[in-house]
Protein backbone atom coordinates (compact mmCIF):
# COMPACT_ATOMS: atom_id res chain seq x y z
CA UNK A 1 0.00 0.00 0.00
CA UNK A 2 2.79 2.59 0.24
CA UNK A 3 3.90 3.01 -3.17
CA UNK A 4 -0.21 3.53 -3.60
CA UNK A 5 -0.45 5.75 -0.25
CA UNK A 6 3.05 8.05 -2.13
CA UNK A 7 1.17 8.08 -5.55
CA UNK A 8 -1.96 9.30 -4.20
CA UNK A 9 0.14 12.21 -2.17
CA UNK A 10 2.24 13.11 -4.92
CA UNK A 11 -0.51 14.24 -7.22
CA UNK A 12 -2.21 17.73 -6.92
CA UNK A 13 -5.82 16.75 -6.83
CA UNK A 14 -7.79 16.58 -3.68
CA UNK A 15 -7.22 18.44 0.08
CA UNK A 16 -4.98 20.67 0.56
CA UNK A 17 -4.41 22.07 4.47
CA UNK A 18 -1.58 24.38 4.63
CA UNK A 19 0.93 23.00 2.25
CA UNK A 20 -0.04 19.43 3.68
CA UNK A 21 -1.61 16.97 1.43
CA UNK A 22 -4.50 15.44 2.76
CA UNK A 23 -6.20 13.77 0.04
CA UNK A 24 -6.17 10.15 1.58
CA UNK A 25 -6.05 8.71 4.97
CA UNK A 26 -5.05 4.49 5.31
CA UNK A 27 -5.02 1.81 8.01
CA UNK A 28 -4.08 -1.07 7.05
CA UNK A 29 -6.78 -1.96 3.86
CA UNK A 30 -9.17 0.69 4.45
CA UNK A 31 -8.31 3.48 2.45
CA UNK A 32 -10.16 7.59 2.42
CA UNK A 33 -10.12 9.87 -0.26
CA UNK A 34 -10.70 13.36 0.25
CA UNK A 35 -11.30 15.90 -2.22
CA UNK A 36 -12.91 19.00 -2.35
CA UNK A 37 -14.90 18.39 -5.62
CA UNK A 38 -15.39 15.69 -8.01
CA UNK A 39 -13.21 16.25 -10.58
CA UNK A 40 -10.26 15.85 -7.69
CA UNK A 41 -11.89 12.49 -6.40
CA UNK A 42 -12.45 10.98 -9.65
CA UNK A 43 -8.32 11.33 -10.15
CA UNK A 44 -7.86 10.22 -7.08
CA UNK A 45 -10.00 7.07 -8.08
CA UNK A 46 -8.39 6.59 -11.51
CA UNK A 47 -4.87 6.55 -9.42
CA UNK A 48 -5.97 4.00 -7.71
CA UNK A 49 -7.78 1.77 -10.32
CA UNK A 50 -3.86 2.19 -12.57
CA UNK A 51 -2.23 1.07 -9.35
CA UNK A 52 -4.79 -1.96 -8.67
CA UNK A 53 -4.68 -2.92 -12.02
CA UNK A 54 -0.72 -3.32 -12.07
CA UNK A 55 -0.66 -5.24 -9.22
CA UNK A 56 -3.14 -7.48 -10.47
CA UNK A 57 -5.83 -6.51 -7.73
CA UNK A 58 -9.59 -5.48 -7.34
CA UNK A 59 -11.34 -3.47 -5.76
CA UNK A 60 -14.75 -4.56 -4.20
CA UNK A 61 -17.40 -1.86 -5.02
CA UNK A 62 -20.09 -2.83 -3.19
CA UNK A 63 -17.82 -1.94 0.22
CA UNK A 64 -16.85 1.25 -1.27
CA UNK A 65 -18.78 3.90 -0.67
CA UNK A 66 -19.07 8.16 -1.58
CA UNK A 67 -19.60 11.27 0.91
CA UNK A 68 -20.38 14.57 0.19
CA UNK A 69 -19.95 16.58 3.80
CA UNK A 70 -22.50 19.25 3.97
CA UNK A 71 -22.03 22.90 5.87
CA UNK A 72 -24.64 25.01 6.96
CA UNK A 73 -27.86 24.77 5.35
CA UNK A 74 -25.95 23.87 1.73
CA UNK A 75 -27.59 20.62 0.93
CA UNK A 76 -26.21 19.52 -2.25
CA UNK A 77 -28.47 16.98 -4.23
CA UNK A 78 -27.11 16.55 -7.64
CA UNK A 79 -23.64 15.22 -7.44
CA UNK A 80 -22.30 13.67 -10.70
CA UNK A 81 -21.57 10.51 -10.75
CA UNK A 82 -18.62 8.60 -8.92
CA UNK A 83 -17.48 5.37 -10.91
CA UNK A 84 -14.98 2.92 -9.50
CA UNK A 85 -14.00 0.30 -12.38
CA UNK A 86 -16.61 1.18 -14.50
CA UNK A 87 -19.40 0.76 -11.82
CA UNK A 88 -21.20 4.05 -9.72
CA UNK A 89 -20.76 3.94 -6.22
CA UNK A 90 -23.37 4.68 -3.85
CA UNK A 91 -23.65 7.89 -2.18
CA UNK A 92 -24.23 7.45 1.41
CA UNK A 93 -24.91 10.10 4.47
CA UNK A 94 -23.95 7.83 7.23
CA UNK A 95 -20.78 5.35 7.17
CA UNK A 96 -19.01 3.24 10.10
CA UNK A 97 -15.09 3.61 9.52
CA UNK A 98 -12.73 2.04 11.79
CA UNK A 99 -15.89 1.49 14.05
CA UNK A 100 -16.51 5.45 14.06
CA UNK A 101 -19.61 6.67 12.49
CA UNK A 102 -19.02 9.35 10.17
CA UNK A 103 -21.83 11.34 8.83
CA UNK A 104 -22.70 14.33 6.38
CA UNK A 105 -23.64 16.42 8.88
CA UNK A 106 -20.44 16.31 10.31
CA UNK A 107 -22.42 15.83 13.95
CA UNK A 108 -21.89 13.19 16.49
CA UNK A 109 -24.70 12.14 17.62
CA UNK A 110 -24.88 9.13 15.73
CA UNK A 111 -21.44 7.81 17.05
CA UNK A 112 -22.18 8.87 20.57
CA UNK A 113 -25.57 6.31 20.09
CA UNK A 114 -23.55 3.69 18.72
CA UNK A 115 -20.95 3.85 22.16
CA UNK A 116 -24.21 4.46 24.59
CA UNK A 117 -25.70 1.06 23.31
CA UNK A 118 -22.10 -0.49 22.93
CA UNK A 119 -21.84 0.80 26.88
CA UNK A 120 -25.23 -0.69 27.82
CA UNK A 121 -24.17 -4.39 26.57
CA UNK A 122 -20.91 -4.47 28.12
CA UNK A 123 -22.33 -3.12 31.43
CA UNK A 124 -24.99 -6.30 31.36
CA UNK A 125 -22.42 -8.48 30.45
CA UNK A 126 -20.75 -7.82 33.55
CA UNK A 127 -23.23 -7.24 35.45
CA UNK A 128 -24.70 -10.95 34.95
CA UNK A 129 -21.50 -12.61 34.72
CA UNK A 130 -19.50 -11.63 37.72
CA UNK A 131 -22.70 -10.44 40.34
CA UNK A 132 -20.71 -12.72 42.75
CA UNK A 133 -17.62 -10.73 42.67
CA UNK A 134 -15.87 -8.99 45.27
CA UNK A 135 -16.82 -4.94 44.78
CA UNK A 136 -12.29 -4.88 43.76
CA UNK A 137 -12.92 -6.95 41.02
CA UNK A 138 -16.47 -5.74 40.06
CA UNK A 139 -14.66 -1.80 39.43
CA UNK A 140 -10.95 -3.63 37.69
CA UNK A 141 -13.78 -4.88 35.34
CA UNK A 142 -15.56 -1.52 35.11
CA UNK A 143 -12.77 0.21 34.39
CA UNK A 144 -11.37 -2.36 32.03
CA UNK A 145 -14.51 -2.59 30.05
CA UNK A 146 -16.64 0.79 30.83
CA UNK A 147 -14.01 3.72 30.92
CA UNK A 148 -12.67 3.71 27.02
CA UNK A 149 -15.89 4.91 25.88
CA UNK A 150 -14.28 4.77 21.81
CA UNK A 151 -13.36 7.34 19.79
CA UNK A 152 -15.02 9.87 22.71
CA UNK A 153 -12.01 12.05 22.18
CA UNK A 154 -13.09 12.58 18.48
CA UNK A 155 -16.68 13.52 19.57
CA UNK A 156 -17.19 17.96 18.83
CA UNK A 157 -20.15 18.75 17.36
CA UNK A 158 -23.04 17.15 19.52
CA UNK A 159 -26.45 18.00 20.89
CA UNK A 160 -26.82 18.15 25.08
CA UNK A 161 -29.32 15.42 24.67
CA UNK A 162 -26.63 12.74 23.09
CA UNK A 163 -24.07 13.74 26.04
CA UNK A 164 -26.61 13.73 28.17
CA UNK A 165 -27.84 9.97 27.26
CA UNK A 166 -24.54 8.62 27.15
CA UNK A 167 -23.61 9.83 30.44
CA UNK A 168 -27.07 8.76 32.16
CA UNK A 169 -25.96 5.33 30.97
CA UNK A 170 -22.30 5.47 31.64
CA UNK A 171 -23.54 6.29 35.73
CA UNK A 172 -26.55 3.21 34.99
CA UNK A 173 -23.35 1.17 34.29
CA UNK A 174 -21.65 1.78 37.11
CA UNK A 175 -24.30 0.82 39.25
CA UNK A 176 -25.14 -2.28 37.10
CA UNK A 177 -21.72 -3.92 37.62
CA UNK A 178 -21.21 -2.79 41.04
CA UNK A 179 -24.79 -3.98 42.56
CA UNK A 180 -25.71 -0.43 43.60
CA UNK A 181 -29.32 0.87 43.85
CA UNK A 182 -30.65 2.43 40.60
CA UNK A 183 -30.89 6.09 42.04
CA UNK A 184 -28.13 6.38 44.24
CA UNK A 185 -26.58 9.52 44.29
CA UNK A 186 -23.77 9.27 41.08
CA UNK A 187 -21.04 12.09 42.34
CA UNK A 188 -21.39 9.86 45.60
CA UNK A 189 -20.87 6.78 44.04
CA UNK A 190 -17.70 7.50 42.20
CA UNK A 191 -16.13 9.43 44.85
CA UNK A 192 -16.57 6.68 47.14
CA UNK A 193 -14.81 4.17 44.92
CA UNK A 194 -12.30 6.67 43.84
CA UNK A 195 -13.27 6.02 40.41
CA UNK A 196 -13.18 9.00 37.83
CA UNK A 197 -17.10 9.89 36.99
CA UNK A 198 -18.44 10.45 33.14
CA UNK A 199 -17.09 14.25 32.75
CA UNK A 200 -13.98 13.22 34.54
CA UNK A 201 -13.42 10.30 31.78
CA UNK A 202 -14.54 12.69 29.12
CA UNK A 203 -11.60 14.77 30.19
CA UNK A 204 -8.84 12.84 30.57
CA UNK A 205 -9.51 11.55 26.82
CA UNK A 206 -9.63 14.66 25.61
CA UNK A 207 -6.63 15.65 26.81
CA UNK A 208 -4.87 13.18 25.86
CA UNK A 209 -5.61 13.23 22.44
CA UNK A 210 -4.52 16.59 22.09
CA UNK A 211 -1.39 15.66 24.42
CA UNK A 212 -0.90 13.02 21.63
CA UNK A 213 -1.79 14.90 18.52
CA UNK A 214 0.65 17.52 19.78
CA UNK A 215 3.49 15.49 20.35
CA UNK A 216 3.01 13.63 16.95
CA UNK A 217 6.00 13.68 13.96
CA UNK A 218 3.36 13.16 11.50
CA UNK A 219 3.17 16.17 9.00
CA UNK A 220 -0.82 15.89 8.72
CA UNK A 221 -1.04 15.77 13.10
CA UNK A 222 1.96 18.41 13.12
CA UNK A 223 -0.12 21.07 10.56
CA UNK A 224 -3.19 20.20 12.85
CA UNK A 225 -1.76 21.35 16.22
CA UNK A 226 -0.14 24.09 14.74
CA UNK A 227 -3.48 26.15 14.43
CA UNK A 228 -4.35 27.82 17.11
CA UNK A 229 -8.40 28.13 15.40
CA UNK A 230 -8.53 24.08 15.03
CA UNK A 231 -12.05 23.68 16.07
CA UNK A 232 -11.97 20.08 17.19
CA UNK A 233 -8.82 21.61 19.29
CA UNK A 234 -10.29 24.88 20.60
CA UNK A 235 -12.78 21.91 21.68
CA UNK A 236 -11.04 19.87 23.63
CA UNK A 237 -8.82 22.37 25.70
CA UNK A 238 -12.38 24.56 26.50
CA UNK A 239 -13.79 21.46 27.43
CA UNK A 240 -10.99 20.23 29.71
CA UNK A 241 -10.58 23.73 30.95
CA UNK A 242 -14.07 24.91 32.09
CA UNK A 243 -14.96 21.61 33.44
CA UNK A 244 -12.02 21.45 35.32
CA UNK A 245 -12.06 25.01 37.10
CA UNK A 246 -15.99 24.15 37.92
Amino acid sequence: MNGLIEALSRQHAGCQVDGVCVNNLSYADDMVLLSASVCGLRRLLRTCEEYAFSHGLKYNVNKSKFMVFETGNNKLSNIPPVLLGGTRLERVYSFKYLGHVVTADLKDDEDMERERRALCVRANMLARRFARCSSGVKLTLFKAYCTSLYTCNLWANYTQKAYNALRVQYNNAFRAVMGLPRYCSASGMFAEARTPCFHATMRVRAASMVQRVRSSSNAVLAMIAARLDCPYIKHCCDRHVKTGIG
